[in-house]
């Protein structure tokens, strides 16, 4: 073993010391109103840890290999009769097909429903902070940051759909508004999307846009990927409700 796997075991014992260090494919440390993108196989679980507790991670999804079909969020809600995703919880494509599901989660609601941020939302709450003077401390939008990681994979704009917020809990009051719940996580709190097709990550760490906090601080996030394999016959997200058993099938067909 050289350095580098040393450091990338240390890492990845620090950040899940409960998983095996041999199915352990790699590790990532994002900061606040970060963004990064990764095409993850079909059987690898991607658990992404909210590190000081308060932040949001935005995630969309593609089907690698046919970026045409991606994440369908009002079928996926439809579907299980929901209104927050939680462990149980599977993420349909617009084909009817199982893109990710949730495997484990610690936290127990993400938003399906707010979007992200944009530009202007930014500006007008936070103001301005540009890369020219402030560098990696600019503002970064939710919207633009996951354009920028589409971009590198032969998308555009027309290719935006709504995703997830994951850590992020907003509920409707009596009078039908959305209303966002700070401290909704705690520190080292966790989600597991694990891949049911090979699939295409957008991961945006800017701010939910329904975050009523004046200052700009979004919060960091780390992510550990590991070969977990997918779902088996018996797993809860295929067993949670009959559509969830024929996205499975619809997802095992073009596998086989």
């Amino acid at each position: 073993m050289n350095a580098f796997d040393h450091e990338a075991t240390a890492h990845a014992a620090a950040l899940a010391p409960d998983l095996d260090p041999a199915r352990v494919l790699w590790t990532e440390r994002f900061p606040g109103g970060a963004h990064w993108s990764y095409r993850a196989r079909r059987g690898t679980t991607l658990r992404l840890i909210d590190v000081d507790g308060g932040a949001n991670a935005s995630v969309l999804l593609y089907r690698a290999d046919e970026r045409l079909e991606r994440l369908n969020i009002p079928d996926t809600l439809k579907a299980q009769h929901t209104a927050h995703l939680t462990a149980g919880h599977v993420l349909y494509s617009d084909m009817g097909r199982i893109l990710a599901s949730i495997s484990r989660d610690t936290v127990g609601w993400h938003d399906p429903l707010c979007g992200v941020s944009d530009a202007d939302m930014v500006l007008r709450r936070h103001g301005v902070q540009r890369y020219q003077e402030h560098r990696n401390a600019m503002y970064r939008n939710g919207k633009d940051s996951l354009l920028v990681e589409m971009g590198k994979w032969g998308l555009g704009l027309r290719d935006f759909v709504p995703g997830v917020n994951l850590f992020s809990k907003v509920v409707v009051d009596g009078d039908g508004a959305l209303r966002f719940v700070p401290q909704h996580t705690k520190a080292g709190d966790f989600v597991e999307l694990r891949c049911e097709m090979d699939t295409l990550v957008l991961i945006s760490t800017a701010p939910h846009p329904l975050d009523p906090r004046a200052d700009y601080a979004p919060g960091k996030v780390a992510l550990v990927a590991w070969d977990s394999g997918p779902a088996a016959m018996d797993d809860a997200c295929r067993l949670s409700c009959p559509e969830n058993g024929r996205g499975f099938q619809n997802t095992d067909i073009i596998y086989r």
